[in-house]
Protein backbone atom coordinates (compact mmCIF):
# COMPACT_ATOMS: atom_id res chain seq x y z
CA UNK A 1 0.00 0.00 0.00
CA UNK A 2 0.86 3.63 -0.84
CA UNK A 3 2.00 5.87 1.20
CA UNK A 4 -0.67 8.28 0.31
CA UNK A 5 -3.64 5.19 0.70
CA UNK A 6 -2.21 4.32 3.81
CA UNK A 7 -3.49 8.00 4.63
CA UNK A 8 -6.43 7.78 3.14
CA UNK A 9 -7.36 4.79 4.58
CA UNK A 10 -6.65 6.72 8.15
CA UNK A 11 -8.19 10.30 7.12
CA UNK A 12 -11.21 8.76 6.10
CA UNK A 13 -11.79 6.47 9.40
CA UNK A 14 -10.96 9.96 11.16
CA UNK A 15 -13.39 11.56 9.59
CA UNK A 16 -11.82 15.18 11.23
CA UNK A 17 -12.89 18.66 11.26
CA UNK A 18 -10.51 20.46 9.11
CA UNK A 19 -10.76 24.49 9.50
CA UNK A 20 -9.44 26.01 5.71
CA UNK A 21 -9.41 29.87 6.59
CA UNK A 22 -8.58 30.59 2.76
CA UNK A 23 -12.10 29.29 1.71
CA UNK A 24 -12.08 32.52 -0.54
CA UNK A 25 -9.19 31.07 -3.31
CA UNK A 26 -11.34 28.66 -5.66
CA UNK A 27 -8.62 25.85 -5.26
CA UNK A 28 -9.73 25.40 -1.54
CA UNK A 29 -12.95 25.43 -2.04
CA UNK A 30 -13.17 22.80 -4.67
CA UNK A 31 -10.77 20.80 -2.77
CA UNK A 32 -13.14 21.39 0.19
CA UNK A 33 -16.04 19.74 -1.73
CA UNK A 34 -14.12 16.89 -2.60
CA UNK A 35 -12.79 16.06 0.71
CA UNK A 36 -16.04 16.23 2.08
CA UNK A 37 -17.23 13.32 -0.96
CA UNK A 38 -14.75 11.12 -0.56
CA UNK A 39 -15.15 11.30 2.88
CA UNK A 40 -12.24 12.46 3.93
CA UNK A 41 -12.59 14.82 6.44
CA UNK A 42 -15.49 17.30 7.80
CA UNK A 43 -14.87 21.01 6.03
CA UNK A 44 -15.96 23.77 8.85
CA UNK A 45 -15.80 27.82 8.50
CA UNK A 46 -13.85 29.85 9.86
CA UNK A 47 -16.48 31.27 12.74
CA UNK A 48 -16.59 34.39 14.71
CA UNK A 49 -14.14 35.08 17.20
CA UNK A 50 -15.88 33.70 20.11
CA UNK A 51 -14.88 33.27 24.50
CA UNK A 52 -13.59 29.96 23.39
CA UNK A 53 -11.17 31.22 21.19
CA UNK A 54 -9.82 34.46 23.34
CA UNK A 55 -9.66 31.75 26.32
CA UNK A 56 -7.26 29.37 24.16
CA UNK A 57 -4.84 32.55 23.63
CA UNK A 58 -5.29 33.89 27.39
CA UNK A 59 -4.84 31.08 28.93
CA UNK A 60 -2.87 28.64 26.89
CA UNK A 61 -0.04 31.90 25.44
CA UNK A 62 -0.68 34.11 28.27
CA UNK A 63 -1.64 36.95 26.50
CA UNK A 64 -3.80 39.94 27.29
CA UNK A 65 -7.82 39.23 26.08
CA UNK A 66 -7.48 42.93 24.21
CA UNK A 67 -4.41 41.64 22.08
CA UNK A 68 -5.95 38.50 22.08
CA UNK A 69 -9.19 39.91 20.40
CA UNK A 70 -7.00 42.42 18.44
CA UNK A 71 -5.78 38.85 16.64
CA UNK A 72 -8.78 37.18 16.17
CA UNK A 73 -9.85 39.68 13.69
CA UNK A 74 -7.74 37.61 11.60
CA UNK A 75 -9.15 34.26 9.68
CA UNK A 76 -5.50 32.85 10.11
CA UNK A 77 -5.61 33.52 13.67
CA UNK A 78 -9.15 32.75 14.08
CA UNK A 79 -8.89 29.37 12.43
CA UNK A 80 -5.51 28.22 14.28
CA UNK A 81 -7.57 28.97 17.89
CA UNK A 82 -10.84 27.10 16.95
CA UNK A 83 -7.84 24.25 16.52
CA UNK A 84 -6.46 25.20 20.11
CA UNK A 85 -10.58 25.60 21.46
CA UNK A 86 -11.11 21.87 20.01
CA UNK A 87 -13.45 23.51 17.33
CA UNK A 88 -11.58 21.92 14.88
CA UNK A 89 -9.24 18.88 14.35
CA UNK A 90 -6.70 20.54 11.83
CA UNK A 91 -5.56 23.53 9.83
CA UNK A 92 -5.02 23.76 6.76
CA UNK A 93 -3.91 27.28 5.05
CA UNK A 94 -1.22 28.82 2.68
CA UNK A 95 -1.96 28.71 -0.59
CA UNK A 96 -2.30 32.71 -0.22
CA UNK A 97 -0.57 33.44 3.11
CA UNK A 98 2.99 32.73 3.43
CA UNK A 99 4.93 30.35 5.54
CA UNK A 100 5.89 32.90 8.24
CA UNK A 101 2.28 33.33 8.18
CA UNK A 102 0.96 30.20 8.99
CA UNK A 103 3.66 29.49 11.23
CA UNK A 104 2.95 32.42 13.13
CA UNK A 105 -0.62 31.72 14.09
CA UNK A 106 -0.03 28.39 14.27
CA UNK A 107 2.82 28.82 16.99
CA UNK A 108 1.13 31.35 19.22
CA UNK A 109 -2.79 30.17 19.27
CA UNK A 110 -1.98 25.99 19.26
CA UNK A 111 2.02 26.23 20.36
CA UNK A 112 4.45 23.13 20.26
CA UNK A 113 4.02 19.71 21.49
CA UNK A 114 5.67 19.00 24.79
CA UNK A 115 9.12 18.05 24.71
CA UNK A 116 9.31 19.52 21.19
CA UNK A 117 11.20 22.73 20.93
CA UNK A 118 11.46 23.53 17.39
CA UNK A 119 8.55 22.80 14.02
CA UNK A 120 9.58 21.54 10.88
CA UNK A 121 7.91 20.42 8.01
CA UNK A 122 9.05 17.70 5.54
CA UNK A 123 7.04 16.77 1.91
CA UNK A 124 5.97 13.49 1.10
CA UNK A 125 7.49 13.05 -2.36
CA UNK A 126 5.66 10.66 -4.76
CA UNK A 127 7.62 9.85 -7.78
CA UNK A 128 5.91 8.55 -11.30
CA UNK A 129 8.18 5.06 -10.72
CA UNK A 130 6.22 4.40 -7.38
CA UNK A 131 8.96 5.85 -4.88
CA UNK A 132 7.93 8.20 -1.98
CA UNK A 133 10.07 9.56 0.33
CA UNK A 134 10.01 12.06 3.18
CA UNK A 135 11.96 15.37 2.31
CA UNK A 136 12.93 17.13 5.57
CA UNK A 137 13.04 20.86 6.05
CA UNK A 138 12.52 21.90 2.86
CA UNK A 139 9.94 24.60 3.85
CA UNK A 140 10.71 25.98 7.45
CA UNK A 141 13.99 26.05 8.96
CA UNK A 142 16.74 28.25 7.07
CA UNK A 143 20.20 27.23 8.36
CA UNK A 144 19.67 24.54 11.10
CA UNK A 145 22.63 23.63 13.43
CA UNK A 146 22.84 20.32 14.86
CA UNK A 147 20.66 20.28 17.14
CA UNK A 148 18.06 21.54 15.51
CA UNK A 149 18.92 18.73 12.41
CA UNK A 150 18.62 16.12 14.80
CA UNK A 151 15.04 17.67 16.24
CA UNK A 152 14.09 17.59 12.54
CA UNK A 153 15.56 13.77 11.82
CA UNK A 154 13.26 12.47 14.83
CA UNK A 155 10.20 14.50 13.97
CA UNK A 156 10.31 12.79 10.25
CA UNK A 157 11.35 9.30 11.33
CA UNK A 158 8.21 9.55 12.99
CA UNK A 159 5.98 10.85 9.93
CA UNK A 160 7.88 8.11 8.05
CA UNK A 161 6.74 5.20 10.11
CA UNK A 162 3.17 6.70 10.12
CA UNK A 163 3.39 7.15 6.28
CA UNK A 164 5.98 4.84 5.06
CA UNK A 165 5.68 2.09 7.41
CA UNK A 166 9.39 2.37 7.76
CA UNK A 167 11.98 5.35 8.46
CA UNK A 168 15.25 5.07 6.98
CA UNK A 169 16.83 8.36 7.55
CA UNK A 170 19.80 10.00 5.80
CA UNK A 171 21.78 12.96 6.67
CA UNK A 172 22.31 14.78 3.12
CA UNK A 173 25.67 16.30 2.46
CA UNK A 174 28.54 16.86 0.01
CA UNK A 175 30.50 14.38 1.72
CA UNK A 176 30.29 10.95 2.79
CA UNK A 177 31.51 9.51 6.06
CA UNK A 178 34.62 11.36 6.72
CA UNK A 179 35.81 12.72 3.70
CA UNK A 180 35.25 15.85 4.20
CA UNK A 181 35.33 19.10 6.63
CA UNK A 182 34.18 22.13 7.38
CA UNK A 183 31.46 24.01 9.40
CA UNK A 184 29.20 22.85 7.20
CA UNK A 185 29.76 18.94 7.55
CA UNK A 186 30.79 18.99 10.69
CA UNK A 187 26.85 19.82 11.99
CA UNK A 188 25.83 17.03 9.95
CA UNK A 189 28.57 14.92 11.36
CA UNK A 190 27.09 15.70 14.58
CA UNK A 191 23.63 15.59 14.07
CA UNK A 192 24.10 11.91 12.67
CA UNK A 193 25.81 11.06 16.06
CA UNK A 194 23.45 12.51 18.52
CA UNK A 195 20.62 10.61 16.96
CA UNK A 196 22.38 7.21 15.40
CA UNK A 197 20.68 7.90 11.81
CA UNK A 198 23.02 7.18 8.64
CA UNK A 199 25.31 10.48 7.86
CA UNK A 200 26.79 12.06 6.62
CA UNK A 201 25.60 11.04 3.21
CA UNK A 202 26.07 12.29 -0.50
CA UNK A 203 22.53 12.00 -2.41
CA UNK A 204 23.91 8.93 -4.24
CA UNK A 205 25.29 6.85 -1.37
CA UNK A 206 21.92 7.72 0.50
CA UNK A 207 19.68 6.21 -2.54
CA UNK A 208 22.31 4.16 -4.29
CA UNK A 209 23.21 0.18 -2.70
CA UNK A 210 25.91 -0.55 -5.06
CA UNK A 211 27.33 3.60 -4.25
CA UNK A 212 26.64 3.25 -0.55
CA UNK A 213 28.82 -0.07 -0.94
CA UNK A 214 31.77 1.54 -2.25
CA UNK A 215 31.81 3.99 0.21
CA UNK A 216 31.52 2.45 3.22
CA UNK A 217 28.04 4.01 4.70
CA UNK A 218 24.84 3.23 5.06
CA UNK A 219 22.59 0.61 3.32
CA UNK A 220 21.56 2.93 0.31
CA UNK A 221 17.47 2.57 0.90
CA UNK A 222 16.95 5.94 2.41
CA UNK A 223 13.57 6.75 1.94
CA UNK A 224 13.57 10.03 4.78
CA UNK A 225 16.09 12.59 3.60
CA UNK A 226 17.23 15.26 6.11
CA UNK A 227 18.77 18.26 3.85
CA UNK A 228 21.15 20.59 6.09
CA UNK A 229 19.90 23.69 4.71
CA UNK A 230 16.38 25.21 3.40
CA UNK A 231 18.45 26.17 0.74
CA UNK A 232 19.33 22.48 -0.68
CA UNK A 233 16.09 21.47 0.39
CA UNK A 234 13.91 23.73 -1.14
CA UNK A 235 15.80 23.37 -4.52
CA UNK A 236 16.21 19.49 -4.25
CA UNK A 237 12.26 19.51 -4.26
CA UNK A 238 11.50 21.54 -6.53
CA UNK A 239 14.00 20.18 -9.50
CA UNK A 240 12.41 16.45 -8.54
CA UNK A 241 8.79 18.17 -9.27
CA UNK A 242 10.05 19.71 -12.74
CA UNK A 243 12.24 17.23 -13.68
CA UNK A 244 11.13 14.14 -12.80
CA UNK A 245 7.61 14.89 -12.77
CA UNK A 246 7.20 14.28 -8.70
CA UNK A 247 4.27 15.47 -7.04
CA UNK A 248 5.07 16.94 -3.88
CA UNK A 249 2.40 16.94 -0.91
CA UNK A 250 3.24 19.65 1.63
CA UNK A 251 4.92 20.85 3.53
CA UNK A 252 2.85 19.42 6.54
CA UNK A 253 4.37 20.75 9.73
CA UNK A 254 5.67 18.63 12.25
CA UNK A 255 6.18 19.51 16.19
CA UNK A 256 2.64 21.25 16.82
CA UNK A 257 0.22 20.19 19.37
CA UNK A 258 -2.67 19.86 16.64
CA UNK A 259 -2.31 18.90 13.28
CA UNK A 260 -1.43 21.59 10.56
CA UNK A 261 -0.48 22.21 7.02
CA UNK A 262 1.44 24.96 4.87
CA UNK A 263 0.76 24.77 1.78
CA UNK A 264 2.82 25.55 -1.27
CA UNK A 265 1.52 28.54 -3.09
CA UNK A 266 1.31 26.56 -5.84
CA UNK A 267 -0.31 23.69 -4.96
CA UNK A 268 -3.24 22.42 -7.28
CA UNK A 269 -6.52 20.64 -5.96
CA UNK A 270 -5.31 17.58 -6.02
CA UNK A 271 -2.40 17.93 -4.44
CA UNK A 272 -4.85 20.03 -1.54
CA UNK A 273 -6.93 16.65 -1.06
CA UNK A 274 -4.20 14.86 -0.90
CA UNK A 275 -1.93 17.24 1.41
CA UNK A 276 -5.09 17.24 3.93
CA UNK A 277 -5.17 13.92 3.97
CA UNK A 278 -1.59 13.72 4.90
CA UNK A 279 -1.88 16.25 7.59
CA UNK A 280 -4.94 14.03 9.15
CA UNK A 281 -3.50 11.23 8.96
CA UNK A 282 -0.61 12.63 11.00
CA UNK A 283 -2.79 13.85 13.85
Amino acid sequence: MSALDRALDLARERNARVVFPEMEDARIARAAVRLRDMGLGRPVPVADADADMVAALVEARGMKEALARRMLSRPLYRAAAMVAAGQADAMVAGVVAPTKKVIEAASIAIGLDDGVALPSSFFLMRFPDGRELIFADCGLNVSPDADALASIARASERSGRMLLGAARVAFLSFSTGSSGSGGRVDKVRAAARATGFDGPLQGDAALNPAVAAKKGLGRGDANVLIFPDLDSGNIAYKLCQELAGAQALGPILQGFRRPVCDLSRGATVDDIVAATAVTVALA
